[in-house]
């Protein structure tokens, strides 16, 4: 597969699966691969690119389906769209896409990836424990809501919200931190698909072990 066709192809996914709902809830595969699959090619023909996806934490893949994780997804899927390498193969583009992109202009707009420069960057550098405190708290809460966690929010999806604006170091602490403080309650188990990235993307203590969700204990 050439470079602009793997560009088509995984932002066409990532277009489809936004579409269908992936931010707030898991797609089916069924529902997704039928979306998506030209009558030239097979499900397995995208293998490679739901795996470069989840590499990227563009995607999560569990036996249930896939979602699209925020903001990481976001951002690959805007910076697919914006380069000149994307267009639609063929003479006619299929209505889902047409309507997706309408949408996608409407809710998100062009210079999506503006917004995660600024939260991604230096300028949206956490630089405190406060101000760490304040937008974990925020990530919690727009987590749970989205994806109905039901106030037990895993620990990767909390870092990989907050990014590169705190080092891996710092956010180990400083959650650790909240926990001292009766803010967080960090709470063992283990993670959907025991992925090794994910763990990696968790928290585990020499007292404690492998901590792997997030419960709120007080605002």
């Amino acid at each position: 597969m050439t470079s602009q066709n793997a560009t088509q192809t995984r932002t066409r996914v990532l277009l489809a699966l936004w579409d269908l709902g992936g931010i707030q809830q898991q797609v089916s595969k069924g529902v997704l691969t039928k979306r998506i699959v030209s009558k030239n090619k097979k499900v397995a023909d995208y293998q490679g690119i739901f795996e470069e996806l989840q590499n990227q934490g563009a995607i999560a893949i569990s036996k249930k389906g896939y979602s699209l994780v925020s903001p990481k997804g976001l951002e690959v899927l805007g910076e697919g769209l914006r380069s000149d390498d994307f267009k639609f193969e063929g003479t006619i583009v299929g209505t889902w896409a047409a309507n997706a992109l309408v949408k996608w202009i409407g809710e998100i707009g062009v210079p999506v990836a503006s917004a995660d420069v600024a939260v991604n960057g230096k300028n949206g550098a956490i630089a405190s424990y406060d101000e760490f405190k304040s937008a974990a708290l925020e990530v919690y809460d727009k987590l749970n809501y989205e994806y109905n966690f039901n106030h037990l929010v895993p620990i990767y999806r909390i870092r990989r919200e907050i990014g590169d604006r705190v080092s891996r170091t710092e956010f180990n602490d400083w959650l650790l931190e909240t926990q001292a403080e009766d803010i967080l309650q960090l709470q063992g188990g283990t993670v959907e698909d025991n992925s090794p990235d994910k763990i990696e993307d968790s928290i585990t203590t020499v007292l404690d072990g492998l901590r792997c969700y997030a419960k709120l204990l007080k605002a």
